[in-house]
């Protein structure tokens, strides 16, 4: 088995080949060819990977061992190619096509077996049949590559990805009429008609773009797959494509996300992109810090990055992705417990000390209450103590009763008036704006408040209840003061412990400097991913074979 390496340039293809144990690579020969009439050179290419076995192909695009920019980049940026017939936003395109099906590039280029389109075929092929009861559903999400001819998989040449995968579901065993294009419903009414048959589980597969399936495709009665063949370049694009899958009306409790990536191409640096982009749309969303730095965690951002680190086929940078995610959780953690540590110390410095001394100054004042209402209440044969109403003394229940509602009618709105004496307890009324009440409050030592009614004879009742209540209540107050000392001691024990996790952060965090290392990881981030500095952003990825997951 060997590797052959092309470095395609664009009058020379130089060919290199490796040894059977994959460890030496040398120089082969090197092919001459009119200007991009790259097709002159393929059946050479072909009859030397049969003659010496090549089992992968690694193509060197256009960036120079120094790190420089290679030479189709280098007439961009310096001015010497029109900007109608090649520029960065052309490269970018093509680099994006790269990584869905090369293919794209050229379709006389062989179909790898592990290509996104072969590996989402198996997905939705394996998923169609598990899910045949229940006419389960799925989404294919593809922005490049859109058929332009709706018959193309009746074809045998590539024509697109769309006719591409729905060739290989049909080989496979799907029918035909079970697969869909969003493209297929060009006008309101077919789409009606197309959304009704994904719903009833008639068309199982329905493959679109983000625009075309994105807002307004309600079909998620059955969905139970969604397939990322391309990243998109906004977060919300994508948050808008699973939104189409994860939403109320599903009768699937539990759905599936893929995302197809291709090591070493363009699919790391646009997840690179996205995962920035809704960091920073986090940051701004939440306010939560200082637009300086994004520490803050984002599901959907850690998510892209792991996607991102899939891409760069480096098992350094997936390991660092995976510390990176549980060192800011554990740092998250952290955080908290210091917060809530520091709210304990808090609450025993001021609030435990204060509460206790309110509860201490409560009981006391209701114990001499409970005392001088003992002394004060004389009652006659009918129970009623003696109540004193603006200078005059009643004897009689009903009496009083009347006199008390009487000054209630004289209670101008908002005031507070004193009104007079009840078994040793002042007596005040006014008016509760909020509860639109008239509240009587009984003061001593301590107060105590009711509202009263219209009923006199119900007021005094009510009067009574709340004055022989006092000394129930004690007990109560007792218990709460018992248990603020416990919480008290408890928050001085939780107080003085440590972060539970920390060994753990700090082996996190030193292997992940290790890595950092490892990768020559400086404060930007984007120069060990292949987002360069803006001098350098043009730069095209890496001398590295396009391997497929």
């Amino acid at each position: 088995m060997r590797y052959l390496g092309i470095d395609l340039g664009s009058k020379t293809v130089g060919l290199a080949i490796s040894d059977t144990t994959l460890t030496i690579a040398s120089s082969l020969k090197t092919i001459f060819f009119k200007d991009e009439d790259y097709l002159s050179t393929i059946d050479e290419i072909k009859n030397i990977i049969k003659e010496y076995d090549i089992q992968k192909i690694i193509l060197g695009l256009p960036k120079n061992m120094n790190n420089t920019l290679g030479e189709r980049a280098e007439k961009i940026r310096s001015g010497t190619v029109d900007a109608t017939e090649d520029n960065m936003l052309k490269i970018t395109n093509e680099g994006r096509k790269l990584a869905l099906d090369q293919r794209l590039m050229n379709p006389l280029l062989p179909d790898s077996e592990s290509s996104k389109v072969n590996s989402c075929a198996e997905n939705v092929y394996r998923i169609w049949s598990e899910n045949s009861d229940k006419k389960s559903t799925q989404l294919v999400f593809c922005d490049l590559s859109t058929p332009k001819d709706l018959k193309g998989y009746e074809k045998e040449e590539f024509t697109d990805v769309y006719n591409e995968l729905k060739k290989k579901l049909i080989q496979k065993g799907i029918p035909p009429d079970e697969i869909a294009f969003i493209h297929e419903a060009d006008n309101e009414v077919k789409k009606k008609e197309l959304f009704s048959k994904v719903r009833k589980g008639q068309v199982r597969v329905l493959m679109g773009s983000t625009q075309k399936m994105g807002a307004g495709t309600n079909v998620q009665d059955k969905l139970i797959a969604t397939h990322h063949l391309d990243c998109a370049w906004k977060p919300s694009d994508l948050t808008q494509r699973n939104g189409r899958m994860i939403r109320q009306g599903n009768e699937n409790k539990k759905v599936y996300v893929y995302s197809y990536v291709t090591e070493k191409t363009f699919d790391s640096y646009m997840y690179q992109l996205v995962e920035q982009k809704q960091k920073f749309i986090s940051q701004i969303m939440t306010s939560k810090t200082p637009a300086r730095t994004m520490e803050d965690i984002d599901d959907k951002a850690l998510t892209y990055g792991e996607i991102k680190a899939l891409a760069t086929g480096n098992p350094k940078i997936l390991e660092k992705t995976s510390l990176d995610t549980d060192v800011a959780k554990l740092k998250l953690l952290k955080q908290e417990f210091m917060n809530q540590k520091y709210s304990l110390q808090d609450k025993i410095i001021k609030y435990f000390p204060e509460e206790i001394a309110r509860l201490n100054n409560k009981i006391g004042a209701m114990e001499e209450d409970t005392i001088k209402l003992q002394e004060y209440t004389k009652p006659n044969a009918d129970g009623f103590s003696p109540m004193k109403i603006n200078g005059m003394i009643y004897t009689e229940k009903q009496e009083a009763g009347k006199r008390l509602l009487q000054s209630i009618n004289d209670l101008k709105s908002m005031e507070t008036r004193e009104i007079g004496e009840y078994r040793g307890f002042t007596m005040e009324i006014s008016f509760d704006s909020i509860t639109r009440n008239v509240r009587l409050k009984l003061k001593n030592k301590f107060s105590y408040s009711i509202d009263l009614g219209v009923d006199s004879i119900g007021n005094i009742t009510r009067i009574n209840n709340c004055l022989d209540n006092i000394a129930k209540d004690i007990p109560h107050e007792r218990e709460l003061l018992d248990n603020t000392y416990f919480q008290l001691e408890n928050a001085k024990q939780e107080s003085q412990k440590e972060f539970p996790k920390e060994q753990e952060l700090q082996e996190k965090l030193r292997k992940l400097e290790e890595i950092n290392a490892e990768l020559k990881i400086n404060e930007n981030e984007h120069e060990m991913l292949g987002d360069e500095k803006e001098e350098k952003q043009d730069k095209s990825p890496d001398k590295n074979s396009p391997e497929r997951c």
